[in-house]
């Protein structure tokens, strides 16, 4: 099981950015897929940006153009979060699946994020 750390959470400023760092226990590049999810208060946790071993990125149309994906060559994922509003707020969650054919992912135990003035 591939361990996940998330840190950079907190409240910022509507219009602001915020980094999120997810920390994993294994080499990025030994990981399929790493995603980041969020999940507000009565709404279903939602995909927002997902890379795969190969750099192809996806993102959720709520959020391109304003979030960034990216990881680096060791054991770091980030997501580079700008122009924030208060719909982004939420706890967000760092997700990976180790290898394409397993069933099971592994999960991050989340850092809030709050948007508000």
């Amino acid at each position: 099981q591939v361990q996940l750390v998330e840190s950079g959470g907190g409240l910022v400023q509507p219009g602001g950015s915020v980094t999120l760092s997810c920390t994993a226990s294994v080499a990025i590049a030994s990981i399929y897929a790493l995603a980041w999810y969020r999940q507000a208060p009565g709404k279903q946790r939602e995909l927002v940006a997902r890379i795969t071993n190969d750099g192809t990125t996806n993102y959720a149309d709520s959020v391109k153009g304003r979030f960034t994906m990216s990881r680096d060559n060791a054991n770091l994922v980030e997501l580079q979060m700008n122009s924030l509003k208060p719909e982004d707020t939420a706890v967000y969650y760092c997700n990976a699946k180790r290898f394409s054919w397993l069933a099971r992912d592994d999960w991050g135990r989340g850092t809030q994020v709050t948007v508000s003035s």
